[in-house]
């Protein structure tokens, strides 16, 4: 018999034979939703600030135009800036902004005004890249405008697109014959030009040949090109560049120099040559 019969065997101790205590599992979502919470926040703080950044300068380019143009104080003036605006004012750029009114009055020159510019540069002198500008007339406010032009019988005009239409008379020999002219509106050198593209004469319509072969040179009376000078109406920084008559309104577009803004001589009235 050896030692190791005659010793009992015993029990191992606890700590080697207990299962080994479970690892604690720490829970994600307390930290999702705690990200979640922040994220939102800041979402939310951007809208807010976001959408105070867009009033004050929708209400600013407002102001501006009110009071350079001396127009009312409660004028409805629409502002529309593009894209968000935050990024916009910290580069200093604005990248596209469209202004329109209704019954904005400039002089004789009365209409529905819309602008659109872009690349509006505020830091420094203020400039765009580029800018036009779109003038609608009612065919009342086109009588006014053309009101002071020479012999122009303003009375019957009337819209008829793509024309405006008069209507005059020629008298020859004692007898007085009514016309009726279509005119067609276009732009040359900044101003807007009527050309005789239709007559009628005692209603029934002739060319410009007949009517010169039956009057003579008292045809020239109707036959003639009627230019219409604008620019002492508008600021010398707007050039006209296309009239054409749509619907029952005339619609006028013009360049805007991208300067105007900075310059004074740009923002003055032009002139008309006598």
């Amino acid at each position: 018999m050896t030692v190791g019969d005659t010793q009992p065997t015993q029990p191992l101790p606890d700590w080697t034979t207990a299962p080994p205590e479970p690892r604690r599992r720490h829970r994600a979502w307390p930290w999702i939703l705690a990200a979640v919470i922040v994220v939102g926040l800041a979402v939310a703080a951007w809208f807010i600030g976001e959408s105070i950044a867009r009033g004050l300068v929708e209400k600013t380019i407002r102001d501006q135009i009110v009071t350079n143009l001396a127009l009312p104080a409660d004028q409805e003036v629409d502002v529309d800036v593009q894209g968000t605006v935050i990024p916009q004012l910290i580069a200093g750029k604005l990248d596209d902004v469209t202004v329109s009114s209704d019954d904005v009055s400039v002089g004789q020159l009365q209409g529905d005004v819309t602008v659109h510019a872009q690349g509006i540069a505020f830091r420094g002198d203020p400039t765009a890249d580029a800018a036009t500008a779109t003038v609608r007339l009612d065919q009342e406010q086109l009588k006014s405008l053309l009101a002071d032009v020479q012999d122009f019988p303003v009375d019957s005009l009337a819209l008829a697109a793509p024309d405006v239409t008069v209507s005059t008379e020629l008298t020859f020999l004692g007898i007085t014959v009514p016309v009726g002219v279509s005119l067609t509106p276009s732009a040359a050198d900044g101003d807007i030009v009527l050309t005789p593209s239709r007559l009628q004469l005692a209603g029934a319509e002739v060319s410009a040949d007949d009517l010169k072969s039956r009057f003579g040179s008292i045809a020239d009376t109707v036959l003639k090109d009627y230019t219409v000078c604008i620019a002492e109406y508008i600021p010398a920084g707007l050039t006209l560049t296309e009239v054409k008559v749509d619907g029952d309104q005339v619609v006028a577009d013009f360049d805007v120099d991208g300067r105007i803004a900075s310059d004074p001589a740009l923002q003055a009235n032009g002139t008309c040559s006598a």
